[in-house]
């Protein structure tokens, strides 16, 4: 099983929030890119030859491996040579053939994005499926995500929630985030705020950025949950701190209405300046609003403040696929 930590396409993203506004719309977290570990990885210091060698002679986990190794341009310039993706392209067929899991999600992967070939749904979800079978996480939520936007196949709800189901339950922090999302949206299934809270929770626990953000919010609103705003602010701050925009614009609103948090316009303004640099525009308003409150002393503090906020690393883990989760509707 391989939850492949790099590539996530999330069907739950941010939740945004404000004034009595906090109404969601649409899902957050949705698929995932493949990681750069085989399921049984060689050893990590063989030379291109000595993978070569092995490959050759039908090991699977080499194949992988050197297919990563003509891959591996994606994740640095996104530039690699004709010949580096054929390479990797026939490795990869190769190890699939032989039912790596790894090797069919990334191949899965590469049909699903036309990444080296001809962009094939079908042929993504040939090789999600046949990953998903033997429990690998991540193909299990990317399976999913291709049921419910009906890419490959035809739209299956009832589809994608069983393998969201089944990639939450290996543990797959996307899939929980995605699972949650489905549940809070009642999106071809019965509407459960407790079960999104718990699928939230579980995701926000691994680190998701998204859950972190999306579970602030349900304690905020009280779905699924007992209202808490030093909850809500403890899980926003978390997700901020990871620079999620949406979660920036939340925090922020947060101190300039004073809810779990003492109310602060400097420190709002800081939030709704950074999120808006990050791109999230709903900020805007929000920072407009507030600076009428503020003196200039005040607006040049946040300001400042902007630069020096310390940031967790995170991985990137999602890409919106549809509108995100927004506080900032009725």
């Amino acid at each position: 099983m391989n939850s492949g930590p790099r590539y996530l396409r999330s069907v739950a993203t941010r939740f945004l929030l404000i004034a009595a506004l906090f109404g969601v719309v649409q899902s957050p977290c949705a698929a995932q890119e493949p990681s750069q570990k085989a399921s049984a990885p060689l050893d990590a210091n063989l030379s291109i030859s000595q993978l070569r060698s092995l490959a050759e002679r039908g090991d699977a986990i080499a194949q992988y491996m050197l297919a990563d190794s003509y891959m591996h341009n994606y994740s640095t310039n996104g530039n690699p040579t004709s010949d580096e993706v054929q390479s990797a392209v026939k490795w990869l067929r190769a190890s699939a053939a032989q039912g790596n899991a790894s090797a069919e999600f990334r191949l899965g992967y590469l049909y699903e994005h036309g990444q080296g070939v001809s962009r094939d749904y079908a042929k993504a979800m040939e090789n999600y499926l046949a990953a998903a079978k033997q429990g690998h996480s991540s193909a299990e939520n990317n399976l999913a995500s291709l049921y419910q936007r009906g890419q490959g196949v035809p739209k299956n709800l009832a589809k994608a929630f069983e393998w969201y189901i089944a990639s939450a339950g290996h543990g797959n922090p996307v899939g929980q985030c995605n699972l949650a999302s489905m549940y809070y949206l009642g999106n071809g299934i019965p509407r459960d705020y407790k079960e999104a809270a718990r699928w939230f929770r579980a995701a926000a626990d691994a680190g998701s950025a998204e859950a972190q953000n999306s579970l602030g919010v349900l304690y905020y609103k009280g779905m699924g949950v007992t209202a808490d705003y030093s909850e809500a602010a403890r899980w926003l701050l978390l997700a901020a701190q990871h620079e999620l925009p949406g979660a920036e614009t939340n925090l922020g609103y947060l101190y300039e209405q004073g809810k779990g948090v003492s109310q602060d316009y400097v420190t709002a303004y800081s939030w709704y300046s950074r999120a808006f640099a990050a791109g999230d525009e709903s900020a805007t308003s929000r920072r407009r609003e507030i600076a009428h409150l503020m003196t200039r002393k005040q607006i040049n503090e946040a300001t400042s403040m902007v630069n020096t906020v310390s940031y967790q690393p995170r991985q990137p883990q999602s890409t919106p696929a549809v509108s995100a989760f927004s506080l900032l509707e009725h």
